[in-house]
């Protein structure tokens, strides 16, 4: 398939909005560079998980998993990672797509842009679900196993969230270790939970964010992105220390070192 790219300035322009919805954009040269890309394969997958039971997001997250690792992730990196590639292919191929799976677009500028021109970052839904695709695609390891750490990304997806959120984190490595470590311990519901009694922190503060956070505060001094699993381990129970009691968790390795100050 080939796709034309859009060039800047789309985003700021209220009329590209209206010209999706009247299927104008693809007729209209003024919004596209010079530069074609081609891929052999752009299948339909979810895009958007705002909406919905939890039970029908967990459902799309492992859709689009698998659609992206099965085709995407495939093309360069500088591509599948390129904010105007996927811009350019939803307005341009997916439109169909969109407006029959995410008629809310349809009710006005702000929704199309939440939806379909959202900024590829760590809040795009994306995004989300090409890094771990890339992440766990390339670890070598059979299917069940795949699925398993697509599992635990779900269960985990406000860690997550925040890990890449970082760019010091944002690896597969460290993603890794700390899916490892949370599965391990069996604290998945801990990093999840909303802090309480806590009016020093902002209103929807999460364990698991505490604990990401409490890293990124220790880097350099502690390079966590490069700490063996056990070291790391430490180092993510003492970070949660700070804001829960850790007595009570159940290891099933024995940690080195104490971790509670």
């Amino acid at each position: 398939m080939e796709i034309r790219l859009l060039k800047k300035g789309y985003k700021s322009n209220e009329q590209f909005y209206q010209d999706f919805l009247d299927d104008k954009i693809n007729s209209n040269e003024d919004y596209f560079s010079n530069i074609f890309v081609t891929i052999a394969d752009a299948p339909d997958f979810p895009i958007y998980m705002g909406r919905g039971s939890e039970e029908e997001k967990k459902q799309a997250f492992q859709r689009a998993f698998e659609i992206i690792a099965a085709s995407y992730i495939h093309t360069d990196r500088d591509l599948h990672l390129e904010e105007i590639f996927w811009h350019s292919l939803l307005v341009t191929k997916k439109r169909e797509f969109i407006l029959e799976n995410y008629p809310i677009v349809s009710t006005g500028i702000k929704d199309f842009e939440r939806v379909v021109i959202k900024p590829f970052d760590w809040e795009n839904y994306i995004y989300k679900c090409v890094l771990a695709a890339e992440y766990i695609e390339d670890l070598d390891i059979n299917v069940e196993e795949k699925k398993h750490y697509y599992n635990l990304v779900l269960e985990n997806l406000d860690v997550y969230n925040y890990i890449i959120k970082y760019a010091i984190f944002r690896n597969s490595e460290f993603l890794i270790k700390i899916l490892k470590i949370i599965d391990e311990l069996q604290i998945s519901n801990i990093m999840k939970s909303n802090i309480k009694d806590r009016p020093d922190l902002g209103k929807d503060e999460r364990y698991g964010r505490r604990v990401i956070f409490e890293l990124n505060k220790k880097y350099p001094v502690v390079m966590s992105p490069l700490l063996d699993i056990e070291t790391l381990k430490n180092e993510v129970i003492q970070a949660l220390s700070y804001y829960y009691d850790v007595s009570d968790i159940s290891m099933s390795t024995q940690l080195t070192g104490a971790f509670v100050e």
